[in-house]
């Protein structure tokens, strides 16, 4: 069965320069404008602008558009159903979520910078996490938006998402905890574990990065 993904992307700045102390910060940040799923509908911007809007209907990227480098831009966070994302509690979960996930990611230090993902013909990959190389083939499922990485260390599952500036890439808890831990070495356990406990809070929750070429 095709899985209708709910997304908002937090469109933050590349520079964080508060810490979330409430919960949802409201200050430091940039706005992607505005996202479409194929339903058309245009959400309104919440946080005073800080996240942007849910997408409606999966949009999925084709293997073609997935092709190329993509670059870290900001947090995302995702439901993988409508009764998931109803359940959880709609727009306000999701934000949450985000926010969650600024704090933590500018914590580790992740950036554009250090962070990006490049998807070659033939089914190759390459990536930085963190500054550290990441590399090896992929399977995509364009019918739902599956993804498979696969290097030799690592086997990491996740889900692509198309939105206005780019495109998702979203992981479960576990999925994630190993791509910023083994994939990234990322040392700060404390963040990784916020980063996980926060993909857990909510069922059908997922969590990742929104990249842009």
């Amino acid at each position: 069965m095709k899985k209708i993904v709910f997304t908002v992307v937090a469109a933050l700045s590349l520079v964080l320069t508060s810490c979330f102390s409430n919960g949802l910060g409201t200050t430091g940040y940039g706005n992607t404008g505005y996202g479409t799923g194929t339903s058309g509908n245009v959400l309104g911007s919440v946080l005073g602008g800080v996240l942007g809007n849910i997408l409606f209907g999966g949009t999925m990227l084709d293997q073609s558009s997935l092709l190329g480098n993509w670059t870290y831009s900001a947090p995302s966070a995702a439901f993988t159903t409508e009764q998931a994302f109803n359940k959880a509690g709609g727009v306000a979960a999701v934000n949450q979520i985000a926010s969650g996930l600024a704090s933590n990611f500018a914590t580790m230090g992740i950036s554009r910078n250090n962070t990006s993902f490049s998807f070659l013909q033939g089914n190759q990959f390459s990536a930085k996490v963190n500054g550290i190389p990441f590399n090896g083939t992929y399977t995509y499922n364009q019918q739902n938006g599956e993804i498979v990485l696969k290097s030799a260390a690592q086997t990491l599952k996740g889900n692509v998402a198309k939105t206005d500036k780019g495109m998702e890439l979203m992981f479960d808890s576990a999925q994630m905890t190993n791509m910023l831990q083994k994939v990234g070495k990322v040392s700060n356990t404390t963040a990784v574990q916020a980063v996980s406990k926060l993909a857990k809070s909510q069922n059908g929750a997922r969590v990742g990065f929104e990249l842009t070429k």
